[in-house]
């Protein structure tokens, strides 16, 4: 293997994980804060509020991307496998 093979997978992987984990913390992070908008506007000051919608939202998003991510996540094991036959000892 050479040292630009493992940077490129390297490189090649980071951006894989945050394209799958981008709309999910998307969701999470806009549900955060209209929850913590409506928090401060009526003075509800309850803690365990803002994790029911937060945990909804994600399990939507990921409902919602899964397709998308699966996809995403094959062409990149394939892209992965196409890199098996290049690799020299």
């Amino acid at each position: 293997m050479t040292p630009e093979l493992i940077l490129q997978l390297a490189r090649r992987s980071f951006e894989v994980t945050l394209m799958l984990s981008a709309p999910l913390l998307i969701f999470s992070l806009v549900v955060g804060l209209a929850v913590s908008i409506f928090q401060t506007v009526t003075s509800i000051n309850e803690a365990t509020l803002a994790f029911v919608p937060k945990i909804v939202a994600v399990m939507v998003a990921m409902i919602v991307f899964f397709p998308w991510m699966m996809s995403y996540m094959s062409d990149f094991t394939r892209e992965i496998y196409g890199m098996i036959a290049n690799m020299r000892h």
